[in-house]
């Protein structure tokens, strides 16, 4: 396998954040790279922009919400899914898998599920349910299978600055907490917390009550590794400097390395 930079960056607007996100591109050229949030339909996918800068996607946009999409570097995404399977009635868009430089990536927006409780909490459980038994087959894949998105789940009280505030949100039920969890015991690495297993990183931080200028933030991007591709995870964090910018997605880049060769 080739040495590969993956990333998973919710986009909070594809249109709006587009100088943002063909910067950040142009400057850490990952390999491949998921987004979330695009907030556009499918004939307003900048395609043609991010062709120019040498990445090729595939994408499933919906209008004001959702949206996910898959960018590979000087290649071509091999769409092999969309949609979770169970969803006949699911309009959102929210999956997305593809083959990518020799390793299947499925990108996801999980949902948020506030105000909880109610129906868009019983939502964002019924998903997650759905991923949890897709994702089975596929940790059990003989080949490298990356599933990485915004998973709206803040997985310990070490993933936020202070969990009490927050204690009523749908990122930090123990419900959410417990789904997350039953896919890491399925075989899953969560690939940040197994290169930083003592450190605060965060993903995310809050447009309101100066959370970017304080560095309240919480840990809810993430990129979960079936047992043939962690063998290869050498390195990974935050590009936390895209959060700096002008006009930027409250979320910033994250990303792991995969090495050429297996961890020894």
């Amino acid at each position: 396998m080739k040495n590969l930079r993956i990333a998973t960056f919710n986009i909070n607007g594809i249109r709006a954040r587009l100088p943002n996100l063909l910067e950040w591109l142009e400057r850490e050229k990952p390999d491949i790279v998921c987004l979330q949030e695009l907030k556009a339909v499918d004939k307003d996918f900048p395609a043609a922009e991010l062709e120019s800068v040498g990445y090729g996607a595939i994408w499933h946009g919906q209008a004001s919400w959702n949206g996910v999409a898959i960018l590979a570097r000087d290649a071509q995404p091999l769409e092999s899914r969309r949609g979770l399977p169970g969803g006949d009635d699911d309009s959102h868009s929210r999956y997305l898998e593809a083959a990518v430089h020799g390793v299947l990536v499925g990108c996801l927006y999980l949902p948020n599920g506030n105000p909880q409780p109610g129906p868009k909490f019983d939502y964002k459980l019924a998903w997650f349910e759905r991923l949890i038994e897709y994702a089975q087959g596929l940790q059990a894949s003989d080949h490298p299978v990356v599933l990485a998105g915004d998973y709206n789940v803040v997985p310990t009280d070490m993933d936020i600055y202070n969990p009490r505030s927050w204690l009523k949100d749908a990122l930090l039920q123990p419900e959410s907490r417990e789904c997350y969890q039953r896919l890491l015991d399925q075989g899953w690495t969560d690939s940040l917390r197994h290169l930083y297993p003592d450190e605060r990183l965060y993903t995310f931080w809050d447009y309101f009550r100066q959370h970017w200028q304080k560095n309240s933030g919480l840990r809810i991007d993430h990129l979960l590794l079936n047992p043939v591709a962690s063998a290869y995870l050498s390195e990974g964090g935050v590009d936390a400097w895209v959060r700096n910018q002008p006009h930027p997605s409250d979320h910033a880049p994250t990303w792991i390395r995969l090495a050429s060769r297996k961890r020894r």
